[in-house]
């Protein structure tokens, strides 16, 4: 309610966020969300959806990277359902790319032999947007699991798949680096201009970012997040 407030007093537009059980984490088996976000899709837009202007979309949690089992059904199911209820609001994912930085968050390694190639990725994904592209609309690839000399050729696949299935192509640029043995820390400014320089290159439609409160905000514990959003501002001239 706090959000969607402000996001109409501020003319945003506020996108909310779908339950994640943690079954999918647990199972690799995203079947479960289906049944769980049933309930939760219609309570949220019966108590928010048709009260605010500002609430603006679906974002459909589930984060996946590769061919995973039922995440097709379950991006549809949840994506339909959300459409259907809010008079075909728009719906967005945000994968991750099994790249060389996939590594688990808890243990002391940087980065990991078995990155998925160009090519895999390609063909998982291609499957993967024939199947939701019609109630998905918006597909945010998370930008930190890759190297910076990766980005343009996974960032050129992204765009052409998205393209070819009628969704846009949107960047979810880490503002924390994975590049450093403390895990998280806010990302180096020319590191994250890097990544959004490539995706404007490859022409993706738009950029967000996770997590701006942690890493990127004045109001962060973080001084260097500070920094950051300071260093932010004066590229773009804000």
């Amino acid at each position: 309610d706090l959000f969607l407030r402000l996001a109409g007093k501020y003319d945003m537009k506020f996108y909310v966020v779908l339950y994640d059980s943690g079954h999918y984490w647990a199972t690799g088996d995203m079947t479960y969300e289906i049944e769980d976000n049933k309930y939760v899709i219609d309570e949220v837009w019966k108590n928010y959806g048709e009260k605010y202007k500002s609430f603006g979309g679906w974002y459909l949690s589930g984060e996946i990277s590769r061919a995973t089992k039922g995440a097709i059904g379950a991006f549809h199911a949840m994506g339909k359902q959300c459409k259907d209820v809010s008079g075909g609001l728009p719906t967005f994912i945000s994968p991750w790319i099994d790249g060389k930085k996939a590594v688990a968050a808890s243990g002391a390694a940087l980065t990991k032999e078995e990155a998925v190639s160009v090519q895999q990725h390609e063909k998982e994904w291609d499957e993967i947007f024939a199947g939701i592209h019609e109630v998905v609309d918006a597909v945010a690839f998370q930008d930190g699991h890759i190297d910076y000399d990766e980005l343009d050729a996974f960032f050129t696949v992204n765009k052409k798949l998205a393209d070819k299935y009628g969704m846009q192509c949107w960047t979810n640029a880490e503002s924390f680096d994975r590049d450093m043995p403390i895990k998280f820390l806010p990302i180096k400014f020319d590191k994250l201009r890097m990544k959004l320089e490539a995706a404007k290159r490859c022409g993706y439609d738009k950029a967000i970012t996770f997590e701006f409160s942690h890493f990127m905000s004045p109001q962060s514990a973080y001084l260097q997040a500070g920094h950051l959003y300071n260093r932010y501002k004066e590229y773009f001239n804000i």
